[in-house]
Formats: structure tokens, C-alpha cells, sequence
């Protein structure tokens, strides 16, 4: 096919792409002003450098991870703080009902203004993040912790049932609902997550999440 005969054809492929999917559903990378990320800052000016943007990204999925006690928490609360100095909304999930107004307000969160919520499972703590993605309203989501997304199943389960993988699969389920809509709403959502140590792990690293 001749040079001018392709060009005409991608022309015609890309038009046709766009009527049926909208504008901006394809373009060439220089053309896509919306791709340049934008960030909300953590607070620490040293961390800010280090990731490279200036901050926790927006449209995306952020996981904090570390082991108990190393800041995880404090740090959200920081980006919390960052995200209402800058006018915008932040809503924290509170998954190990442990969050501390009175720590949060040190942390320079309003807490007047900062919405929570304390679901008893994993399910219900996922759909509301979702239906705060969804809403375009909300421009940072935590949710805290991973490590305490209970799957409804365990919970209304006997005590010492067995339930391989469920957390597993509500996780990938969730991020795959997740992913596209935080992108269309250029919400900040942040998981948090402790590390374990995997049992009989000879070789490499034993730490996982």
C-alpha cells in the first residue's frame, strides 16, 4: 500500500474510532495535554522529590505499604491535609476503625470537613469507594487497610473456615472496576498495606503483602 493510500486509511480508521467512542478516545501522545499527571503532595518535600511529580498521583491507585507502625497511616492523614489546603475533598475509609480525630487534626486534617466511613466488609468498603470514584466529587480516597478488607463470606463464616484466595479475588475485582472510573474522575485513591512474612521461603525475599 502507497504512503498516501495508509495515511488515508488510518484517517478513516481513526475517525470511525472516535464517532464510536467519543473524541479523545485516540490521538497521538503529543497531543494528550490530560496525559501530564497531576499530584497531591504528602507533606514531605524529600518524598515529593523522590516519586518524581510532586506527590501522590491523581487518576491512579497508590498502595502504601510497610510494616506495622511505620507511618503508613500518619502519611495518608498528611495527604489528606495537603489535598483539603488545596480546596479539594477527601474521604478516608477506616476499615480498622482506628482512626484518632484528635492525631488526624495534629496531622493539619479538618476534620470537620473530612468525610469517614467504618464498613463492617470488604464488600461494602469497596463499593463505597467506588460510588465516591464514580461521583467526580471526591479528589482523594484511603482506604485502611488492605490487610482489613474482611470478605463478607469470612465474617458471616464459623470461626476457623477456611477461605483461600476470596480477599485475593475481591481485590482483583475491585481494581478492575476501579481503575478506569478513577482515571475518568482524577481522584487520588490510596490502599494501604502491611507486609507479611511468607512461612518456608529459602531463597529471596520472604516479605510480601
Amino acid at each position: 500500500m502507497a504512503v498516501s493510500g495508509k495515511v488515508k486509511a488510518l484517517e478513516t480508521t481513526l475517525a470511525t474510532i472516535q464517532k464510536r467512542y467519543g473524541e479523545g478516545s485516540i490521538m497521538r501522545l503529543g497531543q494528550a495535554n490530560h496525559l501530564q499527571v497531576e499530584a497531591i503532595p504528602t507533606g514531605s518535600l524529600s518524598l515529593d522529590l523522590a516519586l518524581g511529580i510532586g506527590g501522590i498521583p491523581r487518576g491512579r491507585v497508590t498502595e502504601i505499604y510497610g510494616p506495622e507502625g511505620s507511618g503508613k497511616t500518619t502519611l495518608c492523614q498528611h495527604v489528606v491535609a495537603e489535598a483539603q489546603r488545596m480546596g479539594g475533598v477527601a474521604a478516608y475509609i477506616d476499615m480498622e476503625h482506628a482512626l484518632d480525630p484528635i492525631y488526624a487534626a495534629k496531622c493539619g486534617v479538618n476534620v470537620d470537613e473530612l468525610y469517614i466511613s467504618q464498613p463492617d466488609t470488604g464488600e461494602q468498603a469497596l463499593e463505597i469507594a467506588e460510588a465516591l470514584v464514580r461521583s467526580g466529587a471526591v479528589d482523594v480516597i484511603i482506604v485502611d487497610s488492605v490487610a482489613a478488607l474482611v470478605p463478607r463470606a469470612e465474617i458471616e463464616g464459623d470461626m476457623g473456615d477456611s477461605h483461600p484466595g476470596l480477599q485475593a479475588r475481591l481485590m482483583s475485582q475491585a481494581l478492575r472496576k476501579l481503575s478506569g472510573a478513577i482515571k475518568i474522575s482524577n481522584a487520588a485513591m490510596i490502599f494501604t498495606n502491611q507486609l507479611r512474612q511468607k512461612i518456608g521461603i529459602m531463597f529471596g525475599n520472604p516479605e510480601t503483602t
